[in-house]
């Protein structure tokens, strides 16, 4: 048996500075429509050839609403497909979005790491505003949930 290789590839999905129509903190991320975005977008660019090679390991893994960071697990190769698809995709649904790629890692143990250090950094800038420590703690739990990541094989 072949041991296949994976990459992971961590997004952080944010609203397009011209979508107006709703407020910042109302963009709600559906797994399904994420991936089927992704997806399309891979058959626009790199067509048949680029769906067949990413569909085999494409899964999105993790999908945290409050910090809207995701990482999507595809195999070693057609990653470079996936990769160059995301910054070009600009809507999810019916929602403007623009797609960063923070980072891109052969392992689910650094993913979370990178994860956990960045959630830390935007707990902090979420922390200015707040006054009383239930408030933080709230936001805490919120940002920092990261048992489906440890719960993943």
């Amino acid at each position: 048996m072949v041991r296949h290789k994976n990459r992971y590839i961590i997004i952080e999905v944010t609203e397009s500075p011209g979508d107006t129509r709703k407020p910042t903190n109302a963009l709600k991320l559906n797994q399904n429509l994420l991936y089927r975005s992704i997806i399309n977008m891979v058959q626009k660019l790199h067509g048949d050839f680029g769906v067949a090679a990413c569909t085999a390991g494409f899964v999105l893994r993790y999908c945290n609403e409050k910090t809207r960071v995701a990482i999507i697990r595809c195999r070693h190769g057609p990653h470079k497909l996936v990769a160059s698809s995301l910054p070009i995709l600009k809507s999810i649904g019916t929602i403007d979005v623009h797609l960063n790629i923070l980072y891109t890692g052969a392992t689910m143990k650094h993913c979370f790491n990178f994860i956990q250090r960045y959630q830390q950094k935007k707990f902090d800038e979420f922390c200015v505003g707040l006054k009383t420590d239930e408030e933080k703690e709230e936001l805490r739990r919120e940002i920092m949930q990261l048992e489906p990541l440890l719960k993943m094989p």
